[in-house]
């Protein structure tokens, strides 16, 4: 009877891991998303976001570091706490894993905000135009000053924030604004 529990209970948890591993949806990359999004990538590409993976290494940012109590001489490129706010999508289906394994998603790219492109992509391929609805309904978020994940790294535990810095203030508009200029579109939405 045991044995019997114990099978239906593991095929539950295989079946359970396999059906969620098929829905998740993909992380694409940034370089996907400037095929549609040229003026935007090109934007974001010289915002902080697009370069901060790089701070994660050894002797780079060495004053912050070191204010926010940090070795500056440690590499933090494996470091899980500093990966799931330098990175897109570390620990989420189909995110960042490792520089070896999925290089592509370094950095806080389009996805970190957005969502996991691959759903949207699909969707783009189809239709040319389309309602926003339509690809709210495939994963896609749009940031605003009332619904945003902002704060899961330019709050809480970040060693970069208010709390080690008084001076630091998170201004929601003012980081939409500077994040990417939102161009008209290649195609219409």
């Amino acid at each position: 009877m045991l044995k019997t529990i114990t099978g239906v209970f593991l095929s539950l948890i295989f079946i359970t891991a396999f059906v969620s591993a098929a829905d998740a949806a993909e992380y694409i990359g940034a370089k996907k998303c400037k095929a549609c999004h040229m003026k935007q990538f090109k934007s974001w590409s010289e915002t902080k976001m697009a370069k901060s993976f790089e701070n994660l290494k050894a002797g780079i940012k060495a004053d912050e570091k070191k204010k926010a109590g940090l070795d500056p001489a440690k590499d933090y490129t494996t470091d899980k706490g500093c990966l799931k706010c330098h990175t897109t999508g570390y620990g989420k289906p189909g995110g960042f894993v490792s520089l070896e394994k999925t290089p592509d998603l370094i950095d806080v790219q389009c996805e970190a905000c957005h969502g996991p492109g691959a759903d949207f992509s699909q969707i783009m391929k189809k239709e040319k135009q389309f309602k926003l609805a339509d690809v709210k309904g495939a994963g896609l978020t749009v940031p605003n000053e009332k619904e945003n994940n902002c704060m899961e790294c330019h709050g809480g535990d970040s060693p970069f924030n208010e709390k080690v810095d008084a001076k630091y203030k998170f201004d929601i508009k003012d980081r939409l604004k500077k994040t990417h200029e939102h161009f008209p579109l290649k195609y219409e939405h």
